[in-house]
């Protein structure tokens, strides 16, 4: 028989691996707009719950009407069904509102790797992510998502994507 004092840290330990569990699904949960970036790598999971035995999942939209958000909420749902946790509640939190100061440090490299300029602190300049060079200007205030701008660096012409502060 298993002592009270050993049940609670066996119990936390169990929720420990589920949460693991989760998280390396979560990690293969893409953007759909921006298909080199996890929903984690976002920022927009905002928590990971065990309530009753139900899993629930938090997410925050990056932005009040973005059209990726149903078709990340359906792919999560998914990705935990495939693993056997199909009972998952998937919630939306609305506050505070995203920010894109919530986006990883792998996420903004990725977004350089993948021709996207990450969104630059408050104040500094945007640079090109082919090039490196701050010579750029803007083109259009929206780029291929509502969420980016479009730029074209001055010294190497070429076209690029900036993601937005929010």
């Amino acid at each position: 028989m298993v002592s009270e004092a050993l049940a609670e840290p066996a119990r936390a330990r169990i929720a420990d691996l589920r949460e693991e569990r989760v998280l390396r699904v979560l990690r293969s949960v893409m953007d759909p707009e921006i298909p080199v970036l996890s929903v984690l790598d976002l920022g927009i999971v905002r928590y990971i719950r065990s309530e009753g035995g139900q899993l629930r999942v938090g997410i925050t939209p990056t932005y009040s009407g973005c059209p990726a958000t149903e078709v990340i909420r359906r792919s999560i749902r998914d990705a935990l069904a495939r693993e056997g946790m199909g009972d998952a509640r998937i919630e939306t939190v609305l506050s505070p509102p995203w920010s894109s100061d919530w986006l990883s440090e792998e996420g903004r490299q990725k977004l350089q790797a993948f021709g996207i300029c990450p969104p630059a602190a408050r104040g500094s300049r945007i640079s090109c992510p082919r090039c490196g060079s701050h010579e750029a200007e803007r083109l259009s205030e929206f780029g291929s998502t509502p969420c980016k701008a479009h730029y074209r660096c001055r010294d190497c012409l070429e076209p690029f994507d900036l993601f937005k502060c929010i």
